[in-house]
């Protein structure tokens, strides 16, 4: 049976560098990204993590469905890591209005990950041990990724918390 490790924690807590020591256990390793280049400064962190994780992975780049990223890898895949849960839940709200579309693609992700075709490794940020948002749309993605957050974690076989680079095992 394949695992499930949960990897959350702040802005630079230390998680993705903590999933990569993760995954660095297996030989066949694919990198599942959900970033999307908008930007000059979000091309450099999706170059500066290119750089951080080097040969390593395989990288396959899939903003929107995840789930049918996982039924696609190359054979003999052995763990996907996935980064970032939140940068994903954000992705969901810009591509679609209606909660209950979000709600729906949510759901279809959570039921692959509960027969996951390998190892599977997600990085999330916590995003709730902050003040609360001032505007409804910025309550509305904490709430999505909050969500999404307890529903991972609880699939999750392992799950650490990373603060100040320093993981705590929570289960």
């Amino acid at each position: 049976m394949s695992n499930v490790f949960y990897v959350t924690g702040g802005a630079r807590s230390g998680k993705s560098s903590f999933a990569l020591q993760l995954a660095d256990r297996y030989t066949k390793r694919v990198f599942l990204a959900t970033a999307e280049p908008f930007d000059q400064e979000m091309q450099q962190r999706i170059g500066k993590h290119q750089a951080e994780r080097g040969e390593r992975f395989i990288t396959v780049e899939e903003p929107l469905y995840p789930e049918q990223a996982f039924k696609q890898l190359p054979a003999g895949t052995e763990v996907v890591l996935l980064d970032c849960l939140t940068v994903w839940a954000g992705n969901l709200m810009h591509a679609f209005d209606a909660d209950d579309e979000i709600k729906t693609r949510i759901n279809f992700f959570l039921d692959a990950l509960r027969a996951p075709p390998c190892d599977i490794i997600l990085v999330s940020n916590e995003v709730g041990m902050g003040i609360v948002p001032e505007n409804p749309m910025a309550r509305r993605f904490r709430d999505i990724a909050g969500i999404l957050n307890q529903n991972a974690a609880s699939i999750a076989t392992e799950a650490y918390l990373l603060c100040s680079g320093l993981p705590l095992r929570l289960k």
